[in-house]
């Protein structure tokens, strides 16, 4: 799967002449844009927790009147929600700047796979200046992520970008679905906010609760859940989230950028896990070694069983669906996994990492039952630093849900 049919990636160059810029496809952006500008305000808004300065990106945007904007999340990027308004809002911010804009939102995506993507769909784009990023939703209902995956996936990427670029100012949304929203409403903290604020504080990363707003203003009577949009927010929901970004950058800014000011490396802290995966990557398939029972192709979507989403429709991929076909994969790291589309027939694979004892790792999800479901499963996660081997073969076994013994294999993955 190539990065032109992963990452939508934008430029957009304004100058004053040129008036508002808006994108005419988007009646709520239209409407949001024709809002009153916020004043600037020294101070942020309830639920949004400013840490640190958003000077560097500011001095790209004024002074080199440039600069690369990146998201990265599941749907909830990907749709045509907060991100572009945010686009649109620093577009209008800095007019004279030719601003790049990286989207690499991918639906069902939790952060664990957000790690091992990073370099590929978003830093490998060139160093971001200012990056958003949202993984809360996912890591929650589709992942079912426990803290320390959490942990290892929002790490992966906070630390990740700031060894690429120490520069960069980050911003992490915690959107919510209706668990997570039952959860606040009740005085707990999900989860996945709980662990991605604990890596956020850690990293002196600026973070928007939205979830806590909303869920605030639910119990207040303000708003209804179906006002807001539910999961993938509505464009009042969406507004909500950008304003509330807005409001941060605004208090960030509230004074003049000062002569004196000059790009300055963010700390970087001992990490909270040294098996977090700041180190990811994707391994191209054909890496691999097999003999008989694997192809790279495109599968013939139209014989099997469930929906395939358009970006993957013409994607390659390693794929089988023979019981006890195997292969092997030298790689070099602490973590081995692979990206995979688990559909209704996907099966079970047995994984073996320099001779130990095999795993079985059912590739099968919840949601595979009518999709080709876009997930990250890992092998191993905790072996030494160094050179190793994994071997996979493919079981007969299948989980009770699933209807075939397939692997379909987009990449590989290694920390």
């Amino acid at each position: 799967m190539g990065g032109a049919s992963t990452v939508a990636r934008r430029s957009v160059g304004t100058t004053a002449s040129k008036g508002t810029l808006v994108t005419r496809r988007y009646a709520a952006l239209a409407a949001f844009l024709a809002a009153p500008v916020l004043c600037l305000a020294a101070e942020p808004p309830r639920n949004v927790h400013l840490r640190g300065l958003f000077d560097n990106c500011r001095i790209r945007f004024e002074r080199d009147k440039a600069g690369h904007v990146a998201f990265i999340g599941g749907s909830i990027t990907e749709m045509n929600g907060y991100r572009p308004m945010v686009c649109e809002m620093l577009a209008r911010k800095f007019p004279a700047a030719k601003l790049t804009f990286t989207d690499a939102g991918i639906a069902s995506t939790c952060s664990t796979t957000g790690a091992f993507r990073l370099q590929r769909h978003v830093l490998d784009k060139g160093p971001v200046d200012l990056f958003f990023i949202e993984f809360a939703v996912n890591d929650d209902q589709d992942a079912n992520h426990a803290a320390r995956e959490c942990v290892r996936g929002m790490e992966g990427l906070l630390r990740h970008t700031r060894l690429h670029n120490p520069a960069a100012d980050i911003v992490v949304t915690y959107f919510v679905n209706p668990g997570m929203l039952a959860q606040l409403q009740a005085g707990k903290t999900p989860l996945p906010v709980a662990a991605h604020e604990k890596v956020a504080r850690h990293y002196g990363v600026s973070t928007i609760h939205l979830a806590k707003e909303v869920a605030e203003q639910v119990t207040a009577g303000k708003i209804t859940w179906k006002q807001f949009g539910g999961t993938h927010p509505a464009p009042f929901g969406n507004r909500l989230c950008t304003e509330m970004i807005r409001g941060l950058l605004e208090a960030a800014w509230a004074k003049p950028l000062s002569k004196e000011a000059r790009s300055t490396p963010h700390a970087l802290p001992e990490p909270l896990d040294s098996r977090s995966y700041f180190r990811g990557r994707l391994i191209d398939v054909k890496h691999a070694q097999w003999k008989e029972g694997w192809q790279v192709h495109v599968p013939p979507w139209k014989q099997l069983k469930g929906s395939c989403r358009r970006r993957f429709a013409e994607a390659e991929m390693l794929t089988t669906d023979r019981p006890g076909a195997s292969l092997t994969l030298g790689f070099e790291g602490t973590a081995v996994g692979a990206y995979v589309l688990a559909g209704p027939d996907a099966g079970i694979v047995e994984a073996v990492v320099d001779g130990a004892a095999p795993r079985a790792v059912d590739l099968y999800h919840r949601f595979s039952r009518g999709l080709h479901y876009p997930r990250t499963v890992m092998f191993a996660t905790d072996l030494e630093p160094g050179r190793h081997t994994l071997t996979l073969r493919m079981t007969a076994k299948r989980n009770a849900g699933s209807r075939g013994t397939a692997m379909r294999v987009l990449q590989f993955v290694a920390n």
